[in-house]
Parts: C-alpha cells; sequence; structure tokens
C-alpha cells in the first residue's frame, strides 16, 4: 500500500484529462491546482523517511517525474531578451479597487508595451485614462475591458463572447491591431465568466462557452500573429479553455499565481500568442486589486 499514493498522484499530474468532467467538472477543478500536487509529493517522501521504507522512497520517482515533466520547465530561465520582444502587463483591476490611479502608475512604472484592463467601470475608468495617458497615447475601451499601448491602434472593434443564457449588457471582449515598429499583430482583451466551486463541484458553463466564442474568433483571425491578453477565469491546465490554448502559445516559464491576490493559488491571469513565444510571465505587486498584475515578455515572429 505504500506505493499507492506515489502511483496515484503520478497518474494525476501525467494524466489528468482521464479525470471524467461529466460531474461537476472534476477533471477541470483538478487542473486548475495542478501543480499543487507537488506538495502532496512532499508529504508522501516525508511519510516515507520516517516509514524508513525503502519501497516508497523508490515509488515517488514517479511522481516527480510526472510533475518534473509538466511543470520543470517553468522553473527553468527564459533567456536573454531580444531586440524584438514586447512587454506586456495583464490585470484585472477590480470593479471595487479603491485606487485607480495608483494602481495606473505602479503599471506603468513597469514600462510595458501594452497594458490589458479589466473591469473597468465609471467614473474610474476615466482616471486610468487621464493617469496613463502620457505614457500610453493609444487606447481602446469596450465595455468593461481596454488596452492600452505605446504604439498605435487600428481595426479597434467589439469581440462577442456573451453566453446565451445572460441577457444583460455585457461586453467584456475587444480587439485591436497594434502597430508595432516589427509589424502588425491582432491584440485582444478578454474577461471570460467567472467559476464557482461548491459542492456540486466547479460551475465553469458560461466560462467554458466564453471561451469557445473567443477559440473561433481567434480561429479566423486574418492577421498571422496574435496575443490574448485578459482574465481568463482559469488556468492553462484547464480544459475548459482548450478552444484557447489549443490555437495560441502559453508561457514557456514562470508560474504566475495571480489569484487571490492575497494568496495566490493559480493563475487565473493570462497572456498567450499565435505566431510568437510568451518567453516568460511572471507578477507585480499587489494593487487595490483582488488579482495580482501579471507581466510577459512576448517573442512574435518575424514576418
Amino acid at each position: 500500500m505504500s506505493t499507492v499514493p506515489a502511483v496515484l498522484v503520478a497518474g494525476l499530474v501525467a494524466f489528468p484529462r482521464a479525470v471524467p468532467d461529466a460531474v461537476g467538472r472534476l477533471g477541470s477543478l483538478l487542473e486548475s491546482f495542478l501543480p499543487w500536487l507537488g506538495l502532496v509529493v512532499v508529504v508522501l517522501l516525508v511519510a516515507a523517511v520516517l516509514r524508513r521504507s525503502g519501497v516508497a522512497l523508490l515509488a515517488l520517482l514517479l511522481p516527480v517525474a510526472a510533475w518534473t515533466h509538466q511543470f520543470g520547465g517553468l522553473l527553468l530561465p527564459a533567456g536573454e531578451p531580444g531586440p524584438r520582444d514586447l512587454v506586456v502587463v495583464q490585470h484585472n483591476v477590480s470593479d471595487e479597487n479603491p485606487d485607480p490611479a495608483g494602481t495606473a502608475r505602479a503599471l506603468a512604472d513597469a514600462g510595458p508595451d501594452l497594458i490589458a484592463l479589466e473591469e473597468l467601470v465609471s467614473p474610474a475608468r476615466e482616471v486610468y485614462a487621464r493617469t496613463l495617458a502620457p505614457d500610453y497615447p493609444h487606447h481602446a475601451v469596450h465595455g468593461t475591458v481596454g488596452l492600452w499601448s505605446k504604439h498605435p491602434l487600428t481595426g479597434i472593434r467589439p469581440v462577442d463572447i456573451k453566453p446565451r443564457a445572460i441577457t444583460e449588457t455585457w461586453s467584456r471582449g475587444l480587439r485591436a491591431v497594434v502597430r508595432t515598429p516589427y509589424g502588425d499583430i491582432a491584440a485582444y482583451v478578454a474577461h471570460l465568466p467567472s467559476v464557482r466551486v461548491g459542492a456540486s463541484g466547479l460551475a465553469s458553463s458560461w466560462r467554458d462557452e466564453s471561451a469557445g466564442l473567443l477559440g473561433r474568433v481567434i480561429a479566423a483571425e486574418e492577421q498571422d500573429r496574435v496575443l490574448l491578453l485578459g482574465d481568463l477565469n482559469g488556468t492553462v491546465d484547464d480544459r475548459g479553455l482548450t478552444p484557447l490554448t489549443s490555437r495560441l502559445n502559453t508561457a514557456e516559464r514562470g508560474f504566475a499565481f495571480s489569484f487571490p491576490a492575497a494568496f495566490p493559488v493559480a493563475r487565473i491571469d493570462q497572456v498567450m500568442a499565435r505566431a510568437g513565444t510568451v518567453a516568460r510571465i511572471g507578477t507585480l505587486p499587489a494593487t487595490g486589486s483582488d488579482h495580482l498584475p501579471v507581466i510577459a515578455r512576448v517573442r512574435p515572429s518575424a514576418q
């Protein structure tokens, strides 16, 4: 029996999609916290040492190998920045943020090329625009999402990702073409519906539907190079985001747990790219939001 927990953890890490989603979306729930199974390995290691069980220690090689294969690469250095790299910041600023001006200044101080924001509501929306304007003269806002850029923006339009069951006004997606010195990039900003964890499991049907709608829009995007920034209310391991992760590259380095800000356990704020790589993703210090800002270095492919 000493080997059973180790084999089980190894199986869950290596094959999380073997856990079905039909009841309570348990598979998605597991995938949302998949990296934390590494802590279970640590607990099993302590137990094996205390019991002086050589068999248990040997069995632990399985989950260690599985975790290293899945997540070890995120811990490696990202290498030196390239001359064509873009630095981008993604932040759900919270519609209850008590200091929008301070939040805007903190994001601008990081010096990114692009800043994507969600939960923009009046009068804070105007504060963000006013505070960011000196360094980011180009911006677009639709509904509660916005994009600020050091480079010109064209082709600005809203993106409809509203689930069918939502009947009230709801605008959480936009698209703009960023005219960078190295070529045009279609940038999308999105805020997918929230998920809830309860006794019945993970409630994510609206999030999943919205991800599907956004995935179809991105698949039809005529620009080769695409950048997606947003609060997707899901991790890149969550199968609910497959319509996006199957089409876009995710971060190669960094965990960047962003939520909740007080004790981050998951990265639900994402930066993804098509025809490019997200070389590294990290977090910035806390603002007045319940999310941490994430900052990423993106390397678009040459045209």
